[in-house]
């Protein structure tokens, strides 16, 4: 499946917290979320319109890592 390239960082913290990330802060354009787990896990997003498509990889690998799936299952899961 493939991903809208005007993907927004806040789009992906709302798609994201299907899979139990919260927001825990906000550092000016950078949100910080985690995953309680287990295992635990901390992801830090910019609010980026859109976001730029390595940034947007680069977090999708890091949350599929973390839950021990693909990408591609990942976004099946998120946007399907």
């Amino acid at each position: 499946m493939k991903l809208s390239r005007d993907l927004s960082g806040q789009e992906l913290v709302k798609a994201l917290r299907k899979l139990g990330y919260q927001r825990v802060r906000q550092d000016g354009s950078h949100v910080r979320l985690t995953r309680l787990g287990p295992p635990e896990h901390h992801l830090t997003v910019p609010l980026h319109s859109p976001l730029r498509p390595g940034m947007l990889a680069a977090l999708l690998d890091q949350v599929a890592r973390s839950l021990r799936i693909t990408r591609s299952e990942l976004i099946r899961e998120l946007f399907g």
